[in-house]
């Protein structure tokens, strides 16, 4: 002891200190390994961006205040990553570009995707690419949008997982290279689980992932996209084991017998239903061991004759125990939706004051303009909610509609819920007379009034909170972005010839793309174009590649059989081809004879919507009154709105004395600590800077495309800096790429 204590005594004060350094550096290195994805103190001081919405909460608040609302007015482009740059002598790709991905970044690291779902890893500083991964490398790519990325650590095993088509990935995060130790070599099947108990070949669903999952310790839980019609997968969520890519559990949201909810279902119904499932993402608390999400409507889209009930856990906000799958509590928005008002975002995990006391919550935007903030452990609303009369008029034959839907009192909602003859658009006489010419001819008045074949006019089947999110930031202040768009659907007659009397290519485009494109072929928007003529922009195998693999919000129809596409495409070509036979059990057959009457998988309802038509005056403009996007900021401790504001801008209508109207808005905010919201989102592709106090724009930047995504805030080397991906193309915009990122000067 008395050796020891004079050789401690004889150190150098700088050999102390390096001792002291290592030991730290050792301990570090030993809490890493037995506490894996711990959040770090880089990540707590915001140094870090690490996961999608920010971090596992989905707050997507920044404790960075190098920019402020100070200094924010001098900010500038630090660099541009080109995340659409092809090698050299490639030919340009048949399908538009588009990113809708907010990145991650980890200690000087961006990860991301580029428009044709290609992994890289990038200079956080620079911009300088490190590495990029192709997954449709000698395949048949599946394209799809992609909203992020995931990362797990474990010392020095550290990974990047995403998904691509049908397909999870797992890849070092250093080198880009497959882990093959998880599924077979890198790479996880994600419709793994989506077929228990069924008689359905996954290999042939169509099943993909456009929001990341979320990490606890070493489980992974995702859900999915399916198709919205009568072929839908279901919408099961998943836990896979990050280190091997093992399924570990599965949660039915459409329950199997024996199952709590099953009795919310007709008999069966789980045979031949699909959907309600969680495509825009997930938030964790590690503490509570719980994922939290939201799922959407169950299939088929505005018919329910054969699911009658309340369709659990459809259109609910859920929270399972991470580790087992097990149920904690679940709270649905809509009952029997017949409007395909999914729960279009991640929830937010917030803590706010309510009856004096402060409370863990899970505050939840929707599609329809409303906010309903549930206790994080029991799932009951903190404000009232209102369980209100609905209209079960003029329904389709066989259908009953639920004859209430719940209705939360705080805070108001944040967009529109009916389209009235007050609410018909203002911005010139003409468009006024235009618009209620249609309005005189039609029926609104009642959100939740059934689809119908004489038609309606609604909101709330696309707008209000969208997959971009909201933030909030410590106050308990949310910032919620938000759409007001009417809808004009009619529900039309669907019939399909016997399967014994063959296929033809009308039925398989009545069956596979008239929901979008409408039956007459004429298209419902930008996003849904005209397919008239689309000979005349595209070649007959440049059609059949982009069916075969995606294109925008259009996902792959690989499970259509080729002779099928054939068929399909020729239709489409006006070349009259005759019926050919079926060969796969995942396209057109049968109708059913009566509404009453079961048919097999796949389901073929009687019925199908005449597409995607918003309803907009003779020249292109929402027909209901401005604003068309706000920007909100809403105090969840009182359930007021502090303001208010305008998002976007038609710059040759305030040239005309038009007020600011907002604009159509995809991507989400963040918040800072510096006092700043910042937003991309608008059709007019600029990024804009918010002071969180008072709404007002102290900064602006025109994108050379659309920011369709929600940007990040991150630091390296003590420079803080703000990205956004301008990948252009939704709803008709020129197409973009890059990757952009804002600093001081």
């Amino acid at each position: 002891m008395t050796n020891s204590f004079v050789n401690f005594r004889k150190i150098k004060h700088h050999q102390l200190f390096i001792l002291i350094a290592c030991s730290l550096c050792l301990s570090a290195v030993f809490l890493a390994f037995i506490s894996p994805n711990k959040i770090t103190i880089e990540e707590e001081t915001g140094k870090n961006w690490p996961g999608y919405g920010g971090n596992k909460a989905g707050n997507r608040y920044s404790p960075l205040s190098q920019i402020n609302t100070g200094n924010v007015a001098t900010l500038k482009v630090a660099w541009q990553y080109d995340a659409a740059k092809r090698p050299e002598g490639s030919p340009a790709p048949k399908r538009q570009m588009e990113i809708q991905c907010q990145p991650i970044v980890i200690d000087g690291i961006l990860y991301g995707t580029t428009p044709n779902l290609n992994l890289f890893a990038i200079k956080a500083d620079t911009g300088e690419e490190l590495w990029k991964f192709d997954p449709f490398k000698d395949k048949t790519p599946r394209f799809h949008v992609s909203r992020g990325v995931m990362y797990w650590a474990n010392g020095m095993d550290k990974r990047i997982l995403y998904t691509a088509g049908p397909q999870l990935f797992a890849l070092d995060a250093a080198t880009g290279k497959p882990v093959e130790s998880f599924g077979e070599k890198g790479i996880v099947d994600l419709r793994e689980g989506t077929s228990d108990n069924l008689d359905r070949d996954k290999s042939k669903m169509s099943v993909d992932a456009t929001s990341p999952g979320v990490i606890y310790k070493n489980m992974l839980v995702i859900g999915s996209r399916v198709s919205e019609y009568g072929d839908a997968a279901p919408g099961t969520i998943r836990g896979f084991d990050i280190l091997t890519g093992t399924l570990k559990w599965a949660f039915h949201t459409i329950p199997q017998p024996g199952e709590k909810g099953y009795e919310t279902w007709p008999k069966d119904a789980w045979k031949k239903m699909g959907g309600a499932n969680n495509w825009a993402g997930m938030v964790m608390d590690e503490k509570r061991g719980a994922v939290y999400f939201g799922t959407g409507s169950p299939s088929v889209d505005f018919y329910g004759v054969d699911r009658e009930g309340k369709n659990l856990y459809a259109n609910c906000v859920i929270s399972l125990n991470a580790e087992t799958g097990k149920l904690n509590w679940y709270y649905q928005t809509v009952h029997h939706d017949l409007w395909d008002r999914d729960i279009s975002c991640q929830p937010n995990l917030v803590r706010v004051k309510s009856k004096a006391h402060m409370v863990d919550a899970v505050a939840q935007a929707t599609k329809d303009g409303l906010l309903f903030l549930l206790n994080r452990d029991t799932g009951l609303p903190l404000f009232p909610v209102e369980e209100r009369s609905a209209a079960t008029n003029y329904k389709l034959p066989g259908e009953h509609p639920w004859p209430t839907q719940p209705y939360p009192t705080k805070p108001a909602p944040f967009s529109r819920q009916v389209f009235t003859e007050n609410e018909i658009t203002n911005i010139s006489p003409e468009a006024n007379a235009f618009v209620k010419a249609k309005f005189d001819q039609s029926r609104s008045g009642n959100k939740y009034m059934p689809p119908s074949k004489e038609g309606t006019l609604y909101l709330g089947i696309g707008g209000g909170a969208e997959w971009g999110g909201n933030a909030a930031d410590p106050d308990g202040i949310l910032y919620q972005n938000g759409n007001e768009m009417v809808w004009d659907l009619k529900m039309l007659d669907f019939k399909v010839p016997n399967v014994d009397e063959g296929i033809t290519g009308k039925s398989l485009y009545m069956r596979n793309c008239a929901a979008c494109h409408r039956s007459d072929r004429l298209g419902s928007g930008q996003e849904y174009p005209n397919l008239v003529s689309v000979g005349s922009r595209l070649s007959k195998d440049d059609i059949n590649t982009i069916i075969k693999s995606g294109r925008g919000r259009m996902p792959s129809f690989q499970h259509i059989p080729e002779k099928e596409r054939e068929a399909l495409v020729n239709f489409l070509l006006g070349i009259d081809t005759k019926a050919v036979a079926s060969t796969d059990n995942h396209s057109a057959t049968a109708a059913p004879e009566t509404t009453s009457k079961k048919s097999d998988f796949p389901y073929i309802p009687p019925y199908i919507n005449n597409g995607w038509t918003r309803f907009f005056d003779q020249n292109g403009y929402p027909a209901i009154k401005p604003p068309w996007g706000t920007l909100n900021a809403i105090d969840l401790n009182t359930g007021k709105y502090l303001w208010r504001v305008p998002l976007g801008e038609f710059p040759e209508l305030t040239k005309k004395g038009i007020p600011i109207t907002g604009t159509e808005n995809y991507g989400g905010p963040i918040v800072t600590a510096g006092g700043l919201v910042f937003i991309a989102a608008t059709k007019d592709e600029r990024i804009r800077a918010f002071d969180k106090k008072t709404g007002k724009v102290v900064w602006e930047y025109q994108l050379p495309a659309g920011g369709f995504a929600t940007p990040i805030t991150y630091q390296v080397n003590g420079k803080q800096y703000v990205v956004i991906a301008a990948g252009g193309s939704k709803n008709g915009h020129k197409p973009g790429g890059s990757y952009i990122a804002f600093a001081l000067p």
